[in-house]
């Protein structure tokens, strides 16, 4: 391959390209990043970044001897339009049309919003401008906080809007917090961090509509499906994520909840594999730091080979971090799979837990317990390599 294109200057893209050169690809090498920033760090972002603890600079994700190591064409602020993968060319939004023998995917993926017309103070949390517009309106006073949604992202802004000294609500359409994700009893403990330190926390509601403060273009209540109105200077949605794959609409690439492709990363289409968030990965799709970092490497490695010589089988891993309470979690939990707590208790804000199911640990889970953890973690996987 004369040149391998990256689109998506992300985590996964980065990686992707840093495994390219470390494969021996010594082609031409173009990363196309939609943002004008080199990629960085997005976890600190809900927190220490959202907080004022780490500046912008502090978020790169490779230093200047890197990227030059690289020998890249970065071309950032454009974003990529189309993919024809017969003529094997790339479009842009500027018109210009890249030809590329290769092609890796890393577009992850975009907020979802709620309908209606767009109000100031209204945000979304997912790129370094979003954190920065939100961290500008909470540095002047104390202001009334709406968080929709009290998932990962929700819970870390909540955590840090309230240590910023603000008033907080936080509104979940679901009976508790991350019960899909964490199961009732640590759903519990979630929502009792919430409620401990100062943030009201209403439940089992969604959200039906978001009111201007009177003549003004600016939120000043959140109506809820219940009929209730809550005040708000400033409303943070955080309901999700949905693939960045609306360019790829008539490519001839399978897309469903993302792009599809197998264990590996290769997707139907010659020449074209697909690594982070937007990746269905052999029926999943992960939205995790870990994986982002990790499955570009075998990714690359196939693109290179041609066809899928090596799959990716790490063991699913993520944090979060709320009120200085660390969670990790890693394996797969299922929807019926017990929790057993083998350490520590949630009253004391740090234990190590299991889930279970039939007998067999599935899935472990710390709060404050990091090193327990690792050494759980480092169990589960042994034990999943064994099994396979």
């Amino acid at each position: 391959m004369k040149t391998i294109t990256v689109i998506g200057a992300s985590l996964a893209g980065l990686h992707a390209a840093l495994a390219l050169r470390a494969e021996g690809y010594d082609g031409r090498l173009v990363i196309v990043g939609e943002e004008h920033h080199r990629p960085y760090d997005r976890p600190p972002l809900s927190k220490e970044f959202l907080t004022g603890a780490l500046t912008a600079e502090r978020l790169s994700l490779a230093d200047a001897e890197e990227i030059a190591e690289l020998d890249a064409d970065w071309l950032l602020g454009t974003r990529a339009e189309g993919l024809d993968p017969p003529s094997r060319t790339v479009t842009l939004t500027d018109g210009r049309r890249l030809s590329t023998d290769g092609v890796v995917l890393a577009t992850g993926a975009v907020p979802r919003t709620l309908p209606g017309e767009p109000l100031e103070g209204v945000h979304t949390l997912r790129t370094l401008d979003d954190a920065a517009a939100l961290r500008e309106e909470l540095s002047r006073g104390q202001v009334r906080v709406v968080v929709i949604g009290a998932g990962f992202i929700g819970a870390e802004v909540a955590s840090s809007c309230a240590t910023l000294g603000h008033t907080v609500t936080v509104v979940e359409a679901a009976e508790q917090p991350l019960l899909p994700q964490l199961g009732p009893q640590v759903a519990e403990f979630c929502a009792d961090l919430h409620t401990d330190h100062g943030v009201t926390l209403l439940t089992g509601t969604g959200v039906r509509a978001l009111h201007p403060d009177g003549a003004r273009n600016r939120v000043g209540w959140v109506e809820l499906a219940d009929g209730r109105f809550l005040p708000a200077d400033v409303v943070v949605v955080g309901i999700g994520v949905r693939p960045a794959t609306g360019w790829l609409e008539g490519s001839g690439l399978p897309l469903d909840d993302g792009v599809v492709c197998d264990a590996g990363g290769v997707t139907p289409v010659p020449g074209v594999v697909a690594v982070g968030d937007v990746a269905r990965s052999a029926g999943h799709r992960a939205e995790h730091w870990t994986s982002a970092m990790e499955a570009p490497a075998v990714a690359v490695r196939n693109l290179l080979a041609g066809t899928t010589v090596e799959t990716y089988t790490a063991l699913p891993y993520f944090w979060s971090d709320q009120y200085g309470i660390r969670l990790q979690l890693a394996g797969s939990r299922g929807p019926d799979d017990t929790l057993r707590v083998v350490e520590g208790s949630p009253e004391d804000r740090s234990f190590l837990a299991v889930y279970e199911r039939d007998g067999t640990t599935t899935a472990v889970l710390a709060a404050n317990r990091p090193r327990p953890f690792m050494r759980a973690r480092r169990e589960l996987a042994r034990a999943g390599m064994a099994a396979v």
